[in-house]
This record gives structure tokens, C-alpha cells and sequence, in this order.
């Protein structure tokens, strides 16, 4: 499984939501599964995914699909 795989798995596992959805307009709080309990559930599975740990400023600005691939980049994630 490459890294988008895993990315879009991750996303798909927490909010059990289908691919088709994994676009720039899957934001925040846009679906009823993506609140803050749902966002917690997210990083860790992106956590474990990835063997990473994110930082407390990048889990809260983890706002959406598209921002997502753009902090796993800075933990040297490659998509």
C-alpha cells in the first residue's frame, strides 16, 4: 500500500466514508463523523499509520483532506 493509499484508508477507516468523498471539499466538521471525537480517532490512525507523532499545532490545523497531505510532508511523508 502506497502512501496515499494509506492516507485515503486512514480517512475512509475513521469516518467510515467511501472514496469518492476524499476531495478538497471534505472539511472540518462537513460531515457529522468528522467532529472533534472523530478528528482525535483521524490522527491516530494517521499516527499509526505513518509510525509518526504529530505535533499538537499540526493536529489542530489538520482542517481538512487537501491540508492534511500538506503536514504529513513536513514528517517526510511522500505522496
Amino acid at each position: 500500500m502506497d502512501n496515499t493509499q494509506k492516507y485515503n484508508h486512514a480517512f475512509m477507516e475513521s469516518f467510515s466514508i467511501n472514496e469518492n468523498m476524499l476531495n478538497s471539499d471534505l472539511l472540518y466538521n462537513t460531515i457529522e463523523a468528522w467532529d472533534s471525537v472523530g478528528h482525535m480517532s483521524l490522527i491516530a490512525t494517521l499516527e499509526d499509520a505513518f509510525d509518526i507523532m504529530l505535533d499538537m499545532d499540526d493536529i489542530v490545523d489538520f482542517s481538512s483532506y487537501e491540508r492534511g497531505f500538506e503536514i504529513l510532508a513536513k514528517y517526510g511523508i511522500q505522496f
